[in-house]
């Protein structure tokens, strides 16, 4: 991944979030407290103000700082969660990484973002979507397949039983409706997909 690329799978991501904010609302309105699509609207616009600066650093050190500057603007509960992702996944890519380097990372920032949230795959929260993820690329998927994973994992958020997070408070009440979270990451999948080139791997 060039610096080059890095700005434009920011902008797209960026753009994503703003184009589908109200979409990401709806959902956390149904099972949470209604503020996701508006907190990750804020924190991506934040990283994407400060674009030039991030793409004057290597790739890991900028995908590092974006996680920094998401943990202090997305806030609500995925605030932390997405920004120790960037940040773990920054912190753990080599200098020069190929596909193999970044799977391994990747698998790292996840299990950092269990291990944040205190959860598992299985209790409807943005890990039933990160883990497939890591599944697919793990077995040689393509960045297509990978989102198309994704899309499907989100989707099976729906009728799951939510065991954390503020859905969890709900009950049987969290069933039948789509995790936001789960519909962030499997929405960024899908513009890494269309976003960057295809021999970048996962």
């Amino acid at each position: 991944m060039t610096s080059g690329d890095f700005r434009a799978l920011v902008g797209a991501m960026a753009a994503a979030i703003a184009e589908n904010a109200d979409h990401l609302t709806d959902l956390d309105s149904a099972i949470g407290d209604g503020d996701h699509g508006a907190n990750m609207k804020r924190g991506f616009q934040a990283v994407l103000g400060e674009l030039d600066q991030l793409v004057a650093n290597p790739v890991p050190n900028a995908i590092k700082a974006a996680g920094m500057k998401l943990v202090m603007t997305v806030g609500g509960a995925s605030g932390p969660l997405v920004g120790t992702f960037f940040m773990t996944l920054g912190k753990e890519l080599p200098a020069d990484f190929d596909r193999d380097a970044l799977v391994t990372a990747y698998e790292k920032a996840v299990d950092a973002v269990a291990a944040r949230g205190k959860s598992q795959a299985g209790q409807k929260t943005m890990l039933d979507v990160l883990y497939p993820i890591l599944d697919a690329a793990k077995h040689g998927a393509d960045l297509n397949q990978i989102a198309a994973r994704a899309k499907a994992a989100a989707e099976a958020t729906i009728p799951m039983l939510a065991t954390r997070g503020r859905a969890s408070f709900l009950g049987e009440r969290s069933i039948g409706h789509m995790d936001p979270g789960a519909a962030s990451v499997a929405l960024l999948a899908g513009v890494v997909a269309r976003t960057l080139p295809t021999h970048e791997g996962a």
